[in-house]
């Protein structure tokens, strides 16, 4: 430890420590622009100056470390005049377009100019101008008012691992933009509008739109990812304007995404309002209904097929249902006797006797302490952004190897790719493969694996009993501490695990069965990705088979590629903003996503239409023990004990496998298919990014193609 004095007053810092951080560590804030605590030191703006005892002149504080029995002052007339000199330089050629500027009431340079500059300029010569650049569909530049704090251009050389930002120039001809006049092509490049302490780069979408003392906000959950991050969303009225990003350094620090930022407008767009009915004859059209409608039509549909054979009636569960919705799906299906209760996302190979059979086992943050990283069949920067960065993050420290086997892709650090197909797993198990070195000279392994991927239907069972192997094998080993991580892209698949909804999606078989019934009843909820494969099989089939057909779909958007059956009914259920919702994410973290306002038009809470199912007739077949959301809570608390416990991890038992089954048959393997990766279109993955105009054109901007 350091003992300094700052306004003489004595406090401890530990060794490395600069003369700002000492400043804060006794309550005193020391105005800053180029300065961030997430990104290396520049020292660019010198707004941060302080006079330190027996120096000439002040020193930039940010780039100051300390030194035993250093005396800091930060309130002398030296320092006072220093920054006001420094601002007055700073806005010689700062434009004077407050009133129009989107960075307005909570631009830094406006505050600190207020507290800490002149009441006057003394500069009445012609300021410069610089031509804005393009930087995409997302960041809106006005480079006439950069002040070269260079945070974004650091954030993208360090955070987002790209290098496409960097200054060009010299003195007054300095600029910032990308070197040869292309796009940001980053998953993160939003967050250098968060890091812009002027007006400089703001978000196109939102631009012109409101003032920050116009809107309110609330908390909330990102959904359009397993990893949950902490998100805030600014409102007014019933229009959701903006998402920024709240501090949570166990998942996303203080980034998001630009999909979790910039997809709200699709919030609006393409919504279901009403209950509607649509008959095959009469194709695309759609008719209006009442409520009461519904549940008639609802109770009659069902109870003719639960008499004939409840095996015809299959319900399914998108990846964006909150748990209270979870539960309500599982209660129904239970009391009516569904027994093909499916959720879209996880596999059904997947072992949910223990959840540290399917969860992360441990936080994200606790992949900055591994040495050895093997990535299988995921892609985490489209499958889970902010872990991407994290294991750049990690890279960035040194003495970190990265092995992936699935589909190459750029995951801005180096890593090896062992391989596309099974064959390269089988490889790493029987160790011929150089990669088995470093994974066996590890301390800290950590395996991350992603059970939603595509595996090939003949090789699911081998790939499932290999992972299963390499994570016994390194087991064993107790000089390697292993910790197998399961990622999850869907926002709620560990709360539907803990649930016990275990089955999954297995399309050829339930295609076959369900054609040749010719008669069956589809209840979906807030999914439909998983239907798209299935009705292009089941319009091939004879027409007979499809007139008995009978679909019922209970969501917030109506997707483009919706089926076609003999009867459909949709259902407007709310969005994520619309009720109360309660998340578990990949860790096994559950949390509160708050309603940020009541849904309009005929749109319900999602759980309180399937309990008004058992109301909406007389047929009292479906009677659930809970009446209000309090008493609803109180049931998900007995049977997920994260609930009980909001943003904390439950302690987690020992990981071990017990593995019955015979070693893999290579003879099995016919042809060594790739894993084909979860995600192609990064932009559109959800109801809400497709509906949204900004995803779109991201989509036509920056799409890569990543699977063969």
């Amino acid at each position: 430890m350091t003992k300094v004095y700052v306004n003489d007053v004595e406090v401890f810092m530990k060794q490395g420590s600069t003369a700002l951080q000492a400043c804060e560590a006794v309550g005193i804030e020391v105005p800053r622009f180029c300065y961030h605590e997430r990104l290396s030191i520049a020292g660019n703006c010198r707004m941060c100056l302080v006079e330190i005892e027996k120096t000439p002149k002040p020193v930039a504080s940010c780039a100051m470390p300390l030194m035993e029995g250093m005396k800091i002052y930060t309130d002398t007339p030296l320092v006072k005049k220093a920054r006001e000199a420094v601002l007055e330089f700073l806005l010689l050629n700062h434009p004077l377009d407050c009133p129009i500027c989107d960075q307005g009431g909570e631009c830094d340079l406006q505050d600190q100019a207020l507290v800490f500059g002149s009441d006057r300029s003394r500069f009445y010569e012609t300021k410069r101008t610089v031509e804005d650049k393009n930087y995409g569909p997302l960041v809106k530049t006005i480079m006439t008012r950069c002040i070269h704090c260079t945070r974004c251009v650091r954030f993208a050389t360090e955070i987002a691992g790209i290098e496409d930002l960097g200054a060009t120039g010299r003195g007054n001809e300095t600029e910032i933009g990308t070197y040869i006049g292309s796009t940001m092509k980053s998953e993160l490049s939003g967050n250098v509008i968060d890091l812009c302490p002027v007006g400089a780069l703001t978000s196109k979408p939102y631009a012109f739109t409101s003032r920050p003392w116009e809107i309110k906000n609330s908390n909330s959950v990102d959904t359009s990812d397993g990893l949950g991050s902490n998100i805030r969303i600014d409102f007014r009225g019933t229009e959701v304007l903006r998402i920024l990003p709240r501090l949570h350094e166990d998942i996303n620090e203080e980034w998001i995404s630009d999909k979790t930022r910039f997809a709200y407008d699709g919030l609006k767009r393409q919504r279901i309002l009403h209950p509607y009915e649509s008959w095959v004859h009469s194709f695309p059209n759609f008719y209006e209904l009442s409520w009461e409608d519904v549940f008639s039509k609802y109770h009659d549909g069902v109870s003719t097929f639960l008499s004939k054979d409840p095996s015809s009636i299959r319900m399914s569960i998108g990846g964006d249902s909150n748990l209270e919705t979870i539960l309500a799906a599982k209660d129904l299906s239970h009391t009516l006797g569904i027994r093909n209760l499916e959720y879209k996302s996880f596999n059904s190979l997947l072992d949910n006797t223990s959840r540290n059979n399917y969860s992360f086992n441990g936080t994200i943050g606790d992949i900055e302490n591994a040495d050895t990283c093997l990535i299988i069949n995921t892609n985490p920067k489209y499958d889970a952004t902010l872990l991407n960065a994290r294991l750049r993050k990690r890279f960035l420290k040194g003495n970190f190897s990265v092995g992936l086997i699935g589909s190459y892709t750029d995951l801005t650090f180096p890593f090896t790719h062992i391989g596309s197909s099974i064959e390269a797993l089988i490889q790493v198990v029987e160790g011929k493969h150089s990669f088995c070195k470093k994974l066996m000279s590890g301390s800290n392994v950590r395996v991350i694996f992603c059970n939603e991927g595509e595996v090939n239907t003949f090789s699911a069972e081998i790939f499932y009993e290999l992972k299963d192997k390499l994570a016994s094998l390194l087991l064993d080993i107790k000089s390697i501490k292993t910790t197998l991580s399961y990622l999850h892209t869907g926002a709620n698949t560990v709360g539907a695990l803990d649930l016990g909804i275990s089955q999954s999606v297995n399309t050829t078989p339930q295609v076959n069965y369900f054609i040749d019934s010719g008669d069956y009843l589809r209840i979906n909820l807030f999914s439909s990705n998983i239907e798209t494969k299935f009705w292009l099989k089941a319009q091939n089939s004879s027409p007979r088979s499809r007139v008995n057909t009978r679909f019922l779909y209970q969501g917030h958007h109506v997707d483009a590629r919706r089926p076609e059956p003999s009867c459909m009914l949709l259902l407007p259920g709310a969005a994520f903003t619309e009720e109360r919702s309660l998340y578990v994410n990949t860790e096994g973290r559950c949390q509160k996503a708050n309603r940020i306002f009541k849904p309009a038009y005929s749109i319900r809470e999602n759980w309180k239409i399937l309990r008004a199912f058992g109301n909406g007739s007389t047929k009292e077949w479906y009677s659930p023990t809970y009446n209000t959301y309090k008493e609803l809570i109180t049931r998900l608390e007995k049977l997920v004990p994260s609930v009980q416990n909001l943003d904390s991890l439950t302690d987690s038992e020992s990981l071990t496998f017990i593995n019955n089954k015979q070693m893999y048959n290579k003879d099995l393997l016919s042809s060594f298919s790739p894993l084909v990766a979860q995600i192609d279109n990064y932009y559109t993955t959800s109801f809400i990014t497709r509906a949204s105009q900004t995803m779109a054109e991201c989509s036509s901007s920056f799409l890569k193609k990543v699977n063969f």
